[in-house]
């Protein structure tokens, strides 16, 4: 598969608006007095930029999990029940386990890498 360059440039764009909008939601929700009301403006201010970028199609798992969680924040956001606490564990752990699949990669550790075998060739 092969882009060319203005493809590129466009979609590098919309993953950095992408986890630029998970950066701004993680930074509410971690905070100590986290407030709901709070939350949903900074959430719109974040979408209204999100929205500038052209919307390309993405394939790893990673810049997936980015795109839905933009959905899942939306909709909580939308939802009209009260349930503030839980709505905040979720998307908290949504944006953790985002993270951890950012990660993933990064932290591999060749267990036991002396005690290879070595058939003598």
């Amino acid at each position: 598969m092969q882009f060319n360059t203005n493809e590129k440039e466009l979609r590098v764009k919309y993953i950095r608006a992408l986890e630029r909008f998970l950066g701004s939601c993680v930074a509410v929700l971690k905070t100590e007095n986290f407030d709901f009301k709070l939350f949903q403006k900074r959430v719109e201010k974040s979408h209204k930029t999100l929205k500038k970028v052209e919307e390309i199609r993405l394939d790893s798992t990673y810049t997936n999990s980015l795109q839905n969680y933009v959905i899942l924040v939306l909709r909580t956001i939308a939802d009209e029940s009260e349930d503030y606490e839980a709505k905040h564990k979720l998307l908290i752990k949504e944006a953790n386990l985002i993270e951890k699949e950012r990660n993933r990669g990064s932290y591999k550790k060749d267990k036991h890498k002396d005690q290879s075998f070595n058939d003598g060739y």
